[in-house]
C-alpha cells in the first residue's frame, strides 16, 4: 500500500489556486485585525473630546481591550488545536465583528469598553489560528513570504482606518470606524463554505475523504486515493496530550521563553505606536490630518519590511532577518530622538515600520513552524498571549509618560529599549530543537521521495 505523509505533500507542493484561497481569506481577516487595532488610535482624539476623557482613561480602555485579546489567545488557541482551527476562526469572526459593530452604538464609556473587551477576545484568537493554518498550507519554499504577507492585510487595514480618520471622521463621527468593523459578520457563511479545516485535525479524526480532497487540490497531479495509508495512527498519537505542556518538552522550554520575551517587547512597540503615534505627533505641533499620515507611513514600512524580509528569510536564515529587522528599529528610534527635520522624521518612521512592524509579521511564521504541527496554534497563540501583556502595558505606560510632560523626542528614544530585547530574544532561540518542515527540492523524482510505495 502506498504510504503518504500528507503534511509533507503540502510542504513540497507548488503554489496554486488552493493556496491562494487560504491566503486570501487569511489576508482578509488579518486586514480587519489591523483595522481594528488602528481604528482605536485613529478615533481616540474625537472620542476623548466627545466623552471628555483624560489620557489615563483613554489608555486604560485600550489596555482593557488588549486584556481581552490576551484571553482570546490563551483560551482559543489550545482549543483550536483540539477542536479545529476553522471552527475557532468562525467563532472569532462572530465575536470581533458583532461586538465591534455594537461598540459603534455605545452611549457611554462603560458600554463601549465592555463591547470592545468582548470583540477583543475574538480578535485575540483569530491571529494565531490564521498564522497556523497559513503555515500549514504554505509550500515550504514560499512559507516565510506567504505567512508574512498576510500581514500586509494588517497594514492595509491600518491604512484604511487612517484614511477614514483623515476624510470621514470630521464630517461624521468616530463611530463610523466601528460600523465598518462589523463587515466580517456578513461574510461568515462564505468562510464556512469555502475555507478548509486543518489537515492535522482531519488526520487525527481519521476523516480520510477530507484529507484526500485537500491533497488533490494541493497537488492535482498526485491522484491521491482513500485506499492509501495516511499514517492515521501516528497523527492520532501526536494529537494526544495537553498542547500547552508540549511547548516545554523536548528541550523547547528555553526557546519558548525567548520567543515570549521577544513577542512581549514587540507588542509593546507596535501597540504603543498604534495607540499614541497620532497624539504624540499632534503634541509636537502637527495637525490631526498630518499626524494620521504618520500611521500610513508606518503601515507602508510594514509592507516593505514584510516583503523584503520574507524574500531574504530563505536565503540568509529567518532568525537573522528578524535580528536585523529590530536592529534597524533601534537605529530608527534613536534617530527620531535626534532630529527635527520633517523629511528625516518621515524616513525614520518609515524605517521603524520596516524594522518593527515588518519584523512582527515575519516572526509569526518563524515561531509557528518552530513547533510540531499539532501544536502550532498553541505555540503561536501563547507567544501572542504573553505579547499581549506588553500591548496591555504600553498604552497606559505611554499615557503616564505624557502626563509627566516628557519631551516627545525622549519618548521615541525609549522605544529603542524593547527593540534591543527583541533582537536578543531571537538570538537566543535554539534552532537545533525546532520542528521546521524539511522537504526535498522540487522535481518529479525528488518530490516523490516524500511518499513511499
Amino acid at each position: 500500500m502506498r504510504t503518504i505523509d500528507a503534511q509533507d505533500v503540502v510542504s513540497a507542493s507548488k503554489f496554486n489556486r488552493f493556496h491562494l484561497l487560504v491566503f486570501a481569506w487569511c489576508f482578509y481577516l488579518i486586514g480587519f485585525d489591523g483595522y481594528d487595532i488602528a481604528m482605536y488610535g485613529v478615533g481616540l482624539s474625537s472620542m476623548m473630546a466627545e466623552w471628555n476623557l483624560t489620557p489615563i482613561q483613554a489608555g486604560a480602555v485600550g489596555s482593557y481591550s488588549l486584556i481581552g485579546m490576551m484571553l482570546g489567545a490563551l483560551v482559543l488557541s489550545p482549543l483550536a488545536d483540539k477542536f479545529g482551527r476553522k471552527n475557532a476562526i468562525v467563532l472569532c469572526m462572530f465575536l470581533f465583528s458583532a461586538f465591534t459593530l455594537a461598540a459603534g452604538f455605545a452611549p457611554n464609556l462603560i458600554w463601549f469598553t465592555v463591547m470592545r473587551f468582548i470583540s477583543a477576545i475574538g480578535m485575540g484568537g483569530l491571529m494565531p489560528n490564521c498564522i497556523s493554518l497559513m503555515t500549514e498550507y504554505s509550500p515550504k519554499k514560499n512559507r516565510p513570504i506567504l505567512v508574512g504577507s498576510i500581514y500586509i492585510g494588517y497594514a492595509l487595514g491600518g491604512i484604511l482606518a487612517s484614511l477614514i480618520g483623515m476624510f470621514l471622521i470630521q464630517q461624521t463621527s468616530w463611530r463610523v470606524l466601528y460600523y465598518i468593523g462589523g463587515i466580517p459578520l456578513l461574510t461568515i457563511p462564505l468562510f464556512i463554505k469555502y475555507f478548509p479545516e486543518s489537515l492535522s485535525y482531519y488526520l487525527a479524526r481519521k476523516q480520510i475523504g477530507k484529507v484526500v480532497d485537500i491533497l488533490n487540490k494541493v497537488k492535482p497531479e498526485g491522484n491521491f486515493k482513500e485506499t492509501y495509508d495516511y499514517k492515521l495512527a501516528e497523527a492520532a498519537n501526536e494529537s494526544k496530550g495537553f498542547p500547552v505542556k508540549k511547548l516545554f518538552t523536548n528541550k523547547r522550554a528555553f526557546s519558548t521563553i525567548a520567543f515570549w520575551m521577544a513577542v512581549f517587547c514587540t507588542m509593546m512597540i507596535v501597540y504603543g505606536l498604534n495607540t499614541w503615534l497620532p497624539k504624540l505627533m499632534q503634541d509636537v505641533g502637527f495637525s490631526m490630518k498630518s499626524s494620521l499620515s504618520f500611521n500610513m507611513v508606518v503601515s507602508f514600512g510594514q509592507i516593505v519590511g514584510t516583503l523584503v524580509g520574507g524574500y531574504f528569510a530563505n536565503k540568509i536564515g529567518h532568525k537573522w532577518v528578524l535580528v536585523t529587522s529590530f536592529v534597524l528599529g533601534i537605529a530608527a528610534f534613536i534617530g527620531m530622538s535626534l532630529t527635527s527635520n520633517i523629511a528625516f522624521v518621515y524616513i525614520l518612521i518609515f524605517l521603524a515600520g520596516v524594522g518593527t512592524f515588518g519584523g512582527m509579521n515575519l516572526a509569526n511564521p518563524y515561531i509557528a513552524e518552530y513547533y510540531p504541527r499539532e501544536i502550532r496554534a498553541t505555540g503561536s497563540g501563547y507567544s501572542l498571549a504573553v505579547g499581549r501583556i506588553g500591548s496591555i502595558l504600553a498604552p497606559t505606560l505611554i499615557a503616564m509618560l505624557i502626563t509627566t510632560g516628557i519631551d516627545t523626542k525622549v519618548a521615541f528614544a525609549l522605544f529603542a529599549v524593547p527593540c534591543i530585547l527583541v533582537a536578543l530574544g531571537y538570538l537566543l532561540v535554539q534552532e537545533k530543537y525546532a520542528s521546521f518542515d524539511k522537504v526535498m527540492e522540487e522535481g518529479d523524482v525528488k518530490a516523490e521521495s516524500i511518499v513511499s510505495q
